[in-house]
């Protein structure tokens, strides 16, 4: 895994070393109108970011990939992650601190993720699930190259209800 050079931010291999700062970033109560929760504590994401940095499943089938953002002069501001699976198919999340957003940073962060997934972990087809409320993950998806997923698809990711999928085909090189 490597670090990711983009116009305004730098992808940084998450580890252990930036849990606090990242615990910082992800106590701001409005990421999760949406989606998930808050860390329990600043130990449970040391624990958490430990077990990630093997950057592989337990069975070693799964590619987990992990970055967190760094904006310089402001630090950390969240994360992009991927998970990849032997078939080619990666899903993707992210989540970044609530005062950058509307910036374009978690959009630049995607775009920045997308060539490593395909140039160095083989991934053909991308996908998103976010709650079907989460607007803003949907513009942010749309503007990365994303487009609603098929109900076969949908059905195939487990996707539940006042959840939305959204799928990014890679059958060429990324732009």
């Amino acid at each position: 895994m490597r670090t990711i050079k983009a116009a305004r931010i730098e992808l940084e291999p998450q580890v252990v070393s930036h849990a606090e700062e990242m615990f910082e970033v992800l106590s701001d109560p409005a990421i999760y109108e949406y989606e998930n929760e808050p860390p329990r504590s600043l130990d449970w994401l040391r624990e958490r970011f430990r077990k990630l940095e093997s950057r592989r499943s337990p069975d070693g089938a799964q590619h987990w990939l992990n970055w967190v953002i760094r904006v310089e002069g402001s630090g950390l501001i969240g994360y992009v992650q991927a998970t990849v699976y032997p078939d080619g198919h990666a899903a993707i999340a992210y989540e970044l601190a609530s005062r950058y957003w509307g910036r374009g940073f978690a959009s630049e962060a995607v775009r920045a993720m997308i060539p490593v997934l395909a140039e160095d972990y083989a991934a053909r087809r991308l996908t998103a699930v976010f709650k079907q409320a989460n607007h803003r993950s949907q513009r942010l998806l749309e503007h990365t190259g994303f487009s609603v997923a098929p109900p076969a698809l949908h059905a195939e990711l487990g996707v539940e209800a006042g959840e939305r999928s959204m799928v990014r085909e890679l059958d060429s090189p990324p732009a």
